[in-house]
């Protein structure tokens, strides 16, 4: 085992480090190969993970904002859907950022709402008490909608 391997074991901020001067040098042959593999491999395994999970909140709040508020009983009529509202923009912002941060996330965005969707639908189901089956099976909204800030599912019309 090479030095700079025993040092991810034991100091990943200084392996992270001279693993960074050696490439800034040049010096290709003293890399940690294996383990920068690995580490680059976890990042965009993260990167995909954190769109997941953002657009699982996302579409679960879009459906509850569509599906839910046709089941609220008279006196919630009024309700405005302001906490909904709130997350709905901050997901899509987060959303954005990580897209124009991480531009080769748009390739896999399509069948990440595949995946998400799924996960959408129990979230919505749990949060709303509503059962699974009153949302649609497959995700109603394309990738524009679901990143417009200014699209937001009529309740009405489902």
């Amino acid at each position: 085992m090479s030095h700079l391997s025993r040092l991810y074991q034991t100091d990943y901020s200084e392996w992270a480090r001279r693993n960074a001067e050696l490439l800034r040098a040049g010096d290709f042959a003293s890399l940690d190969i294996a383990h920068l593999l690995e580490e680059l491999d976890d990042m965009g395994k993260s990167e995909q993970r954190e769109l997941e999970n953002r657009l699982t909140i996302l579409l679960a709040h879009l459906l509850k904002w569509e599906y839910q508020y046709r089941h609220l009983s008279e006196r919630w009529r009024e309700f405005k859907g302001d906490s909904w509202r709130a997350t709905i923009v901050e997901q899509r912002d987060r959303l954005a950022k990580r897209l124009r941060k991480t531009p080769g996330l748009k390739a896999v965005l399509a069948a990440t709402i595949e995946e998400a969707y799924a996960d959408a639908i129990d979230l919505a189901s749990k949060e709303s008490r509503l059962p699974r089956e009153t949302f649609p099976t497959t995700c109603p909204y394309d990738e524009a909608q679901i990143l417009d800030d200014d699209y937001y599912p009529d309740p009405r019309e489902s």
